[in-house]
């Protein structure tokens, strides 16, 4: 049977469907990118955040239609929004014929060959396994996650009740998936999970995230090694000096700060305070000249005031992210923070909003700017339409979110390789 999947969310995510594909693979369905001919459709959903509980929805009413218009005969729907809220889909939306909750991925291909009605048993195993999974990134990018789950408790996320608690591969098993990658040819590894800083804790007793890079960094073939939201109250001297001493490792540190009000923090449940983030940016940046930071803020958390906002714009404009990303609060259900007084008006926190985006922009551009002259390493991973140009990304930037450079084909052949590039000028914002 052919089997075709759509995969909602974040990366961590994606490693999941990555899986789901491998398993179907190895039990000899043809996986295709063409839902109207494909018999199975999969669809890995997200369900962290209002508008990701949106897009899943529509996608899934979307799917459904291919069962009418298409050759689909089972509709299958796995991920974070089954987990949160199975109960209620499986009665509004019947067109689904299988719903997999992330308690049930152990018994994944049990459930998969019952609602085929066949006796068939894995040739692999039951379960959604890292060592079997399909990477669908190009042939040399790959995410490599740690860990699943999260133990933060932050007020406003829901990641705990969907995900559960914080738990660690052990780190042999990480070393083998990753030897695994670059005998495929991988030259690029993204390191992932909720907390990436939080690594080991609970294996080992403290975090070993340093330990684990410095393994990664031995491994021969990757090129370009990055680490994604590192919590910035463990960010620790060894862990920078570990970026600093490793030329595999991209001096990129993606730093989800959410705010720099403590009032905001604190009611977060967030455990660094607004000058212990500003210090720790200064030190990294001293330590790093050459480093790019990306954070995530958000803004419009209830009883956030005009003050408080007033003291993340005017970080914001301090200019010490090269990469941004801002959020509009979102009331989520069971969390502490849906239950807090003083919610904020949607239109002040759209207000709000654009106006760190606005402030982000001149940032971004200002740092465009000071690239034009200097010469980088960039990963070839695309080429245009029309074939006169190709695409590509530095160190600075990662897949899906950061921006790309843009490269005149010379009618090399220059598709995944790295690529020395002078920046002669950048787009306009």
């Amino acid at each position: 049977m052919k089997v075709g999947f759509v995969s909602l969310g974040c990366s961590k995510n994606l490693v999941d469907t990555e899986m789901a594909i491998g398993l179907f693979k190895n039990n000899n369905f043809e996986i295709i990118n063409d839902v109207e001919k494909s018999e199975i459709i999969v669809i890995n959903t997200c369900g962290f955040i209002e508008s990701a509980k949106e897009e899943a929805i529509n996608t899934i009413l979307e799917m459904a239609e291919y069962k009418k218009t298409g050759k689909c005969k089972y509709l299958v729907v796995m991920g974070c929004l089954v987990q949160r809220y199975g109960k209620e889909l499986k009665k509004a939306i019947p067109e689904v014929d299988l719903f997999i909750s992330i308690d049930e991925y152990a018994n994944f291909w049990d459930k998969i060959c019952k609602l085929i009605h066949t006796n068939q048993e894995s040739n692999v195993c039951n379960e959604l396994n890292y060592m079997d999974r399909v990477i669908s990134t190009g042939d040399k990018t790959a995410y490599l996650k740690i860990a699943e789950g999260c133990s933060n408790r932050c007020t406003y996320c829901a990641i705990p009740y969907i995900r559960g608690p914080y738990v660690s591969r052990p780190m042999e098993d990480i070393l083998e998936e990753a030897k695994k990658l670059s005998k495929m040819g991988i030259k690029e590894l993204i390191v992932i999970a909720q907390d990436t800083t939080r690594y080991g804790e609970d294996l080992y007793g403290k975090s070993r995230l340093s330990d684990l890079l410095k393994e990664l960094c031995k491994i021969d073939g990757f090129e370009w090694i990055r680490f994604l939201y590192a919590y910035p109250e463990a960010i620790t001297d060894e862990l920078i000096e570990t970026v600093k001493q490793n030329d595999k490792i991209c001096n990129y540190f993606d730093i989800p700060v959410q705010h720099i009000s403590d009032k905001v923090l604190k009611v977060m449940n967030r455990r660094s305070t607004g000058k212990q983030i500003e210090d720790l940016i200064i030190k990294i940046k001293k330590e790093i000249p050459d480093v790019i930071l990306r954070t995530s803020l958000i803004v419009g958390f209830p009883g956030e005031t005009e003050e408080d906002f007033t003291k993340l714009y005017n970080f914001v404009k301090k200019g010490y992210f090269g990469k941004l990303g801002v959020f509009t609060y979102s009331k989520e259900d069971g969390t502490p923070a849906a239950k807090l007084k003083n919610q904020i008006h949607h239109n002040t926190k759209k207000k709000r909003y654009n106006q760190i985006m606005s402030v982000a922009k001149q940032v971004s551009s200002q740092n465009l700017i000071s690239c034009i002259g200097n010469s980088y390493n960039v990963l070839i991973e695309n080429v245009t339409f029309d074939r006169k140009f190709y695409i590509g990304r530095t160190y600075m930037d990662i897949p899906e979110t950061d921006g790309n450079v843009i490269i005149k084909n010379t009618k090399d052949n220059l598709l995944g390789k790295f690529v020395k590039c002078k920046i002669t000028r950048h787009a306009r914002l």
